[in-house]
């Protein structure tokens, strides 16, 4: 807690070293955002829009870097050890940040001491999605399907302690079936495992796997949210269909390297923030299943903490646990 404290107070103050004229002088140079997920993912998406738009607005190019793999791992280390200058930040979501303290037994990054909060861009719908060559058409039959045959379900996620895999721990929980895991790089590599049949079903942002609901690759059953989503009017929510603990949702995110001087952060903040806010950025954004949210410094960084405690909780129950 005191640590959270001081990370907080640490968001909160304005350096002191941040005179106007640094900020007057950025961005010199490109500007990379690392996203720990491969090209097409959810978060990918939302990253690569507010970088279209910052680059224009600034006149400066801001290249996306994918690095996917580890369940986020690799990319939120390349983050961590990269100089706190303003050219490189991190594209964040849930699970590297939120529960992968919790899963793994030692991770090369902290949470609270790495990375400086610039804003929560969106919330994530998640779909709970399966190949449509599985004889089911709801939630309910999936169900049953899974309770006569035990452990022959076989589900795809983004990674172990992913959101996506705690989802379907969830819902093995609520309903007593019993499913077999096959953990993935992220989240584009899950999706079209589960389109071409080598896992039977997935849960997968919005944004990512929606197009392929829309061909017919996918079936959407449900969607992981406490209301339905804007995106799927017409789809249930677990919590409707009488799951109420599996309530899922995931988040996109702007991050810095800890040290990031804090005019920068602040215009990041504020010129992500009013690109996400306009109405037909908001339209376009919500309509793939990501609800713009553009919180500030601090809004963010007690959501963060929320999360950790949350997912914290989550996990410890579930008894989920990484070695390595």
């Amino acid at each position: 807690m005191i640590r959270f404290c001081s990370w907080v107070a640490a968001t909160l103050a304005i350096a002191a070293s941040c005179l106007p004229a640094y900020a007057q002088k950025y961005p010199s140079r490109p500007i990379r955002i690392v996203v720990p997920q491969a090209v097409g993912g959810g978060l990918d998406v939302v990253v690569r829009l507010v970088a279209q738009d910052l680059s224009s607005k600034w006149g400066q190019q801001i290249v996306v870097e994918n690095r996917p793999g580890a369940n986020g791992i690799i990319g939120l280390e390349a983050v961590a050890k990269s100089k706190p200058d303003g050219y490189t930040l991190l594209g964040g979501f849930t699970s590297p940040l939120t529960v992968n303290p919790h899963v793994y037994k030692a991770l090369p990054y902290e949470t609270f001491r790495d990375f400086a909060p610039i804003t929560q861009l969106v919330t994530n719908t998640l779909v709970f999605v399966v190949n449509p060559h599985l004889p089911v058409r709801s939630v309910k039959e999936l169900i049953a399907l899974a309770k006569s045959r035990p452990g022959e379900i076989v589900y795809g996620s983004f990674g172990i302690g992913n959101l996506t895999h705690l989802a379907n721990v969830l819902l093995a929980g609520e309903t007593g079936v019993k499913l077999t895991h096959v953990p993935y790089k992220g989240e584009t590599p899950s999706v079209n495992d589960t389109i071409s049949g080598q896992v039977m079903m997935s849960w997968a942002t919005s944004a990512g796997a929606g197009p392929h609901i829309h061909s017919g690759r996918l079936r959407l059953l449900a969607t992981g949210g406490a209301r339905r989503a804007v995106a799927w009017p017409d789809t249930p929510t677990m919590v409707e269909l009488g799951y109420p603990n599996v309530q899922v949702t995931g988040w996109s995110a702007l991050l810095a390297p800890a040290g990031t001087p804090q005019d920068i952060i602040e215009r990041f903040q504020r010129d992500s923030a009013e690109f996400l806010l306009k109405s037909d950025i908001r339209q376009k954004l919500s309509a793939a299943g990501a609800e713009p949210v553009a919180s500030t410094v601090p809004e963010f960084a007690r959501f963060i903490k929320a999360e950790y405690d949350k997912w914290g909780k989550v996990v410890k129950q579930a008894g989920i646990y990484h070695s390595q």
